[in-house]
C-alpha cells in the first residue's frame, strides 16, 4: 500500500470541488514546510532576527531554530546567550547598548547616534562596555546606526560619524569585535535616516579605515533605496560585514510573492567568499510562521 503523505492527501482533497479553496490556502504552507526537510548544503550559515517572531518565547524559538539547522538568533543582548547557549546557538549580530545623553534624550538607536558629535562621548562609553562584554562571550559583531539627518547635511554627518567611530576602533580592534552600521531605507520605514545608501556607507568605511568597522547590508532596505543589489554586493563586499533579508515590498516572505530572486542574491554573496551568517529579517505574513522560516532557509541554502 502506498503510504499517505501530506502531499498525497492534499492532492486527493483537491479532487473535490467542495474543498478546492481550502486546499489552495493550505498548499503554500505545506510546500514551504516540505522545502527544508532535507540536509542543508552547508555553504550558508543561517540566522534569524528575533524581533520578527515576537510571539514565541526565546527558549522555545531557540529550540525551533536549532531543529531547522540554524546556528544563530540575532539582534539580542549578550545576556540572552545563557538561553541560546543551552541550544548550541550564538548571536551573529548583537544589539548595541543604549545610553542617555546629558540632555535627557536616548542615544544609540536609529534616530540619534554617531552623526552628532555631541553624542560621541556617551556613545563611546556604552559601545566600549558592550564590545568588552561581547568579546568575553566570543560574539563577533555589534550593530550601530548613523542617526537621522534632522537638518544635518550628508557630508557633515559622514565626517561626524568618522570622527566618533575612529575613537571606537581601538577597543573594537583590541577585542576583535566588528562594529557594523546598518544601511536602512529612508523611503518607507525610517524617514530621514542618514545611512540610507550603500555609497555613503562605503565612504564612511574608507574614512574610518579599520577592518573592524563595516556595514550591515540589508538587502530589503537597499532594494527599496537603490536596487542593483547583486552588482553592489560584488563591487563592495569587502565593506559588508553582515547581511539581512526581507521581501520587497512589505518585508514579508522572501519567496515568489515578492520582487527579488533570493537564490541568486545569496549565491552572489557566497561567491564573494563571505563566511558569516545570513540573517532572516522578514515579517511572516502567513499564519504558519515557522513554515515561512523553513522556506526562507531552503531558499537561501544555495
Amino acid at each position: 500500500m502506498t503510504p499517505t503523505t501530506r502531499r498525497s492527501a492534499l492532492k486527493a482533497l483537491t479532487g473535490t470541488a467542495a474543498v478546492t479553496a481550502v486546499a489552495s490556502q493550505l498548499s503554500a504552507s505545506l510546500s514551504a514546510a516540505d522545502q527544508a526537510l532535507g540536509p542543508l548544503k552547508g555553504r550558508v550559515r543561517h540566522s534569524v532576527c528575533k524581533w520578527t517572531f515576537p510571539d514565541i518565547p526565546l527558549d522555545q524559538f531557540a529550540g525551533i531554530c536549532k531543529d531547522l539547522g540554524m546556528s544563530s538568533i540575532e539582534l539580542l543582548q549578550p545576556t540572552d546567550m545563557e538561553t541560546l547557549g543551552r541550544h548550541g546557538l550564538t548571536i551573529a549580530m548583537c544589539s548595541g547598548r543604549g545610553a542617555k545623553h546629558a540632555s535627557g534624550v536616548a542615544v544609540g538607536g536609529i534616530p540619534r547616534a554617531w552623526n552628532r558629535v555631541e553624542y560621541h562621548d556617551v556613545l563611546l562609553e556604552a559601545a566600549e562596555q558592550q564590545i568588552a562584554t561581547l568579546a568575553s562571550l566570543g560574539l563577533p559583531n555589534m550593530i550601530c546606526f548613523s542617526g537621522n539627518r534632522d537638518g544635518l547635511d550628508d557630508e557633515q554627518g559622514l565626517e561626524n560619524c568618522a570622527i566618533g567611530l575612529k575613537r571606537l576602533m581601538p577597543a573594537a580592534e583590541r577585542h576583535k569585535v566588528v562594529v557594523c552600521m546598518e544601511l536602512l531605507n529612508s523611503k518607507v520605514n525610517h524617514p530621514d535616516y542618514m545611512c540610507d545608501h550603500s555609497a555613503w556607507g562605503v565612504e564612511l568605511c574608507k574614512r574610518v579605515g579599520s577592518d573592524h568597522f563595516k556595514l550591515l547590508y540589508d538587502i530589503y532596505h537597499m532594494q527599496i533605496m537603490e536596487g542593483d543589489v547583486i552588482r553592489t554586493i560584488r563591487d563592495s563586499h569587502q565593506y559588508f560585514g553582515h547581511y539581512h533579508t526581507g521581501g520587497v515590498p512589505g518585508r514579508h516572505e522572501i519567496d515568489e510573492s515578492q520582487e527579488l530572486y533570493y537564490p541568486a542574491v545569496i549565491k552572489a554573496i557566497v561567491e564573494t567568499g563571505y563566511t558569516g551568517h545570513i540573517g532572516q529579517e522578514f515579517q511572516p505574513a502567513r499564519a504558519d510562521k515557522i513554515a515561512s522560516l523553513r522556506q526562507s532557509i531552503a531558499i537561501c541554502d544555495v
